[in-house]
C-alpha cells in the first residue's frame, strides 16, 4: 500500500496546501485529494513540480507500507 505524506512535507515546510496549489498549477480540490490519498495516480509532471515547490524527493511524498493479510 501507497501513503501519501504531503500533509507532513507541508507541515515541515510551513506551507499551505493553497500555496503549493498555486506553486503547482493544479486545482486546490485536486491537491487535496491526493494529500487524502483518494487518487489512484499521479501524473509524473505533477509530482515533479510538487518536489521542485517543497524542495524534496519523492520518497518524503510517498511510502510503501506492505498490507498485513
Amino acid at each position: 500500500m501507497i501513503i501519501i505524506r504531503l500533509d507532513r512535507v507541508l507541515a515541515d515546510r510551513k506551507m499551505r496546501l493553497n500555496d503549493l496549489a498555486a506553486q503547482v498549477g493544479i486545482s486546490n480540490v485536486n491537491l487535496s485529494y491526493l494529500k487524502t490519498g483518494k487518487v489512484r495516480a499521479v501524473r509524473f509532471s505533477t509530482l515533479d513540480a510538487i518536489c521542485k515547490a517543497l524542495h524534496c524527493q519523492p520518497g518524503d511524498i510517498l511510502e510503501y507500507v506492505e498490507e498485513e493479510n
